[in-house]
């Protein structure tokens, strides 16, 4: 009776054993046949998609194999951003988040060049155990992937190399229907890339396409454009004409206080940039998208928002000089103060015409600073135009 005692209390043990055993054989091989799926939202002219593009997803994919399979959607394409944006409807993604790179596993958002490889080989770990995971519920994706059957989505949508782009024997048509949607084929990856990575190599989005992506965003940057233009051409015939300046002239206190508000927008941009964080946008414009690419630094060094930083400062500085320095050092600190807004008018037209005609998105705190750059222009050329105008016209001057 002991004995059989004994061994009705020890048989639950044994049981546990034999479970943990059996499973110990049967877990490796679900994990092996499991595969995991995921869609990277990038954007060409985005240097930390480039990163984490060229850096952080091939060790990744090299150790796992054909277990990780991504598909990478160009944004920049009319198609790529309707996924985009429906992705962003489908998860309720907030507007600070808006950004790429943009890599979704399963329910999991994954944002920027820091949180996807910190995160992305935990969660691919998490989901070989559970058995993988199908791609992410994107309105219209199974569509673009050219998926019928969801409830048995292929290891392999697409092959692993990549057919270059131009009729074959084999290819005799190289567009895919991939190509509409942003995520036809790259070129040829080579033979001992990892696998499981397609990007869209698709040409450079036209005119038209890359305005109507950002159409309300875009159209205000042009607005903004046009004005800077008038503005400067207006400025220069104004120092120019050998008119004596008007009895009124604005208020100079107002230039320090939008050099202050430029400080403050420049110093968030330089944050967002320099933090790699996404930044909060307005209902007009895609600055994330701006933020992010290869233009948002000079050189691909130093960070406009830096930049612009030290512009304000600087032309803070000079108006403090040419209200309370001597006579001379006066007249050069309103000459400098003219010089700077000018030149930071002129690079701010450049930056904004980037961004309807070239990127396609338009940044909502980039247009404001080229708005308070222009003012400050406006503002300058009144205490400025003397000094400037006595050193190249002086005998004009002198008869008026």
């Amino acid at each position: 009776m002991k004995l059989l005692a004994r061994s009705r209390s020890t048989s639950p043990l044994w049981l546990l054993v034999g479970l943990l055993l059996g499973w110990h054989q049967v877990y490796p091989a679900l994990a092996q046949n499991a595969v995991v799926h995921a869609v990277l939202f990038y954007s060409p002219t985005c240097p930390h998609c480039h990163k984490v593009i060229s850096e952080d997803l091939p060790p990744i994919l090299e150790q796992y194999g054909e277990q990780v399979q991504i598909i990478g959607v160009n944004t920049t394409t009319q198609g790529g951003q309707a996924l985009f944006q429906a992705a962003i409807e489908r998860y309720n993604i907030p507007p600070e988040q808006q950004g790429v790179p943009m890599l979704i596993i399963g329910d999991v958002i994954l944002i920027g060049s820091v949180d996807i490889p910190e995160r992305l080989p935990q969660l691919i770990e998490h989901h070989l155990l559970q058995g993988g995971v199908d791609w992410p519920d994107i309105p219209g994706l199974a569509e673009a992937l050219g998926t019928a059957q969801p409830e048995s989505t292929p290891t392999s949508p697409l092959p692993d190399t990549p057919t270059p782009p131009g009729p074959t024997a084999s290819n005799p048509q190289p567009a895919t229907p991939l190509a509409n949607q942003g995520l036809a084929p790259a070129a040829p990856t080579p033979t001992d890339s990892p696998s499981g990575l397609v990007l869209d190599s698709h040409p450079t989005a036209g005119l038209i396409e890359r305005l109507s992506l950002d159409p309300a965003g875009n159209a205000l940057a042009i607005i903004v454009l046009t004005s800077m233009l008038i503005s400067v051409g207006g400025v220069l015939a104004f120092v120019w004409s050998p008119t004596k300046s008007p009895n009124s002239e604005p208020p100079s206190w107002v230039i320090p206080i939008l050099c202050v508000i430029g400080v403050g927008v420049a110093g968030y941009m330089t944050y967002v940039e320099t933090a790699q964080v996404s930044a909060v946008c307005g209902p007009v414009g895609d600055c994330n998208t701006v933020q992010q690419s290869e233009y948002a630094r000079l050189f691909g060094i130093l960070p406009l928002g830096v930049l612009g930083l030290v512009g304000y400062t600087a032309m803070l500085v000079a108006w403090l000089i040419s209200r309370f320095g001597g006579e001379n050092l006066a007249a050069g600190a309103s000459l400098a103060l003219l010089g700077m807004s000018l030149t930071g008018t002129l690079f701010s037209i450049y930056l904004t015409f980037l961004e309807p005609f070239v990127i396609g998105a338009t940044c909502a705190w980039c247009l404001t600073s080229a708005i308070i750059m222009t003012a400050l222009l406006w503002l300058a050329v009144f205490p400025g135009r003397f000094k400037l105008y006595t050193l190249f016209h002086r005998e004009k001057y002198s008869r008026l």
